[in-house]
C-alpha cells in the first residue's frame, strides 16, 4: 500500500481476489500507523448511491516502507477517529 496509490487488491477469508478503490489514505502520529479507507469495486448494485466503506491500519517496515499487509482496527477510541478524519473529508468533497 502506497500513499497516492488508486486502487489495490486484498484478499477475504475464503482467498477470493477483490480489486477496491482506495478513496483516502492518512498517518496519524498519535496511533503510529497509517490508515486506508476504500471500497470493494464490481460489488452487486442495489440501486442506491451509497458504498461501502472499510478502513484498516497499516504499519511500515523497518525500512519505513509500507509493507502491504493491512490490520483491523479494533480500539473504539482508534474507530472515532478514522470517522472523523473520513466525515471531514467527505464534508470537504461535497464543498467542491
Amino acid at each position: 500500500m502506497e500513499h497516492g496509490q488508486d486502487t489495490m487488491t486484498i484478499v477475504d477469508e475464503n482467498g477470493n481476489e477483490h480489486v477496491c478503490e482506495v478513496i483516502l489514505t492518512f498517518e496519524s502520529p498519535d496511533y503510529g500507523k497509517s490508515y486506508v479507507l476504500y471500497h470493494v469495486l464490481g460489488k452487486e448494485d442495489d440501486g442506491s448511491e451509497e458504498i461501502e466503506i472499510h478502513a484498516s491500519a497499516f504499519i511500515p517496515n523497518e525500512d519505513g516502507e509500507e509493507d502491504g499487509e493491512l490490520m483491523p482496527i479494533e480500539d473504539d477510541a482508534e474507530w472515532a477517529m478514522v470517522e472523523e478524519t473520513l466525515n471531514t473529508f467527505l464534508a470537504e468533497e461535497d464543498e467542491e
